[in-house]
């Protein structure tokens, strides 16, 4: 019996020692080892041999990027507006010595020193400015993280703000500030829009009235033009009148035929002048016939002779 409980006792031993003599640390995970109290080392992925009762294993550390909720806290903007502002930051460990002895608690101190940065960068700028640059705000407060958390053998990778809350009167404000700025633009699209239909019409109209008077003028040249080739043409036709009058005349019996023309021209007149008057009218010397149409004859030959 004494030899069973001695035996298990023994297995129990061994089983402990076997324990406390390997360890296995998983992937993306660093254990510090302190051997009696003091740092002595940090273990990598795998299986690792310590010493018993010698060696323990006082801190384990996950080497994978961290997402930490910063809790929502009331900030003061330049213009002395409140603004609740709350945010996520994103940290990873990246030196397991310093993360252990660097702060007694890493996590706290960084949540801090983000709450603190963040009021103080907000701080500096006027409440307008905080929506339109979030990107520059998340850029100051991991840049000054970064640089404090350091010494505590962790990398601060980003800060996210997720939301912006001004107080409800200034919510208020903002949206009919929003509201009259719509209506602003509205109205100046609908006058520059009037603005243009007038301008339209004015072109429209200039464009039209040069048209007309362009096609007035051409019609004016078209007028002038055929009033010219009809002078032209009546012109050529009274020169080719007259000169087939004077070949008329030069040839064999054509004096005769004129003269007789023109004695039935003076008959005719004088006919035609007693049925006016009602009266019969008679030359008181004949000879006038005789004469008018040697007259005749002359300014005929006067103006049928050819030149030279």
């Amino acid at each position: 019996m004494e030899f069973q409980v001695l035996a298990f006792i023994l297995i129990v031993a061994a089983i402990v020692f076997l324990y406390r003599l390997v360890k296995v640390v998983p992937q993306q995970n660093a254990w510090v080892v302190e051997r009696l109290g003091k740092f002595h080392a940090v273990l990598p992925p795998g299986p690792n041999i310590l010493i018993p009762f010698v060696d323990n294993v006082a801190y384990r550390h996950s080497l994978k990027e961290i997402p930490l909720d910063v809790p929502s806290q009331v900030c003061i903007t330049r213009d002395n507006t409140q603004l609740q502002v709350d945010g996520i930051l994103y940290f990873q460990v990246t030196d397991a010595m310093r993360a252990s002895y660097g702060s007694s608690n890493y996590v706290v101190a960084i949540t801090q020193l983000c709450q603190t940065t963040l009021r103080s960068v907000i701080g500096k700028m006027e409440l307008d400015k905080t929506f339109e640059e979030r990107d520059m705000i998340n850029g100051l407060v991991v840049n000054a993280l970064d640089d404090a958390a350091s010494n505590w053998g962790v990398k601060v990778l980003r800060y996210e703000i997720k939301d912006l809350t001004p107080p409800a009167e200034i919510l208020r404000s903002m949206q009919a500030q929003i509201t009259a700025e719509r209506e602003k633009r509205a109205l100046i699209a609908a006058s520059e829009g009037r603005r243009q239909e007038q301008i339209n019409i004015a072109t429209g109209q200039r464009e039209a009235s040069i048209a007309r008077s362009e096609g007035e003028k051409q019609a004016e040249i078209n007028k002038a033009q055929g009033e010219a080739a009809a002078i032209v043409a009546v012109a050529d036709a009274t020169a080719e009148a007259i000169r087939k009058i004077a070949e008329a005349i030069r040839s064999p019996g054509g004096e005769q035929a004129v003269q007789l023309k023109v004695a039935e021209r003076a008959v005719d007149a004088y006919q035609a002048l007693a049925k006016t008057n009602n009266t019969m009218i008679v030359p008181g010397n004949m000879t006038e016939v005789s004469s008018l149409i040697a007259t005749s004859m002359a300014l005929i030959r006067s103006s049928t002779v050819k030149p030279g």
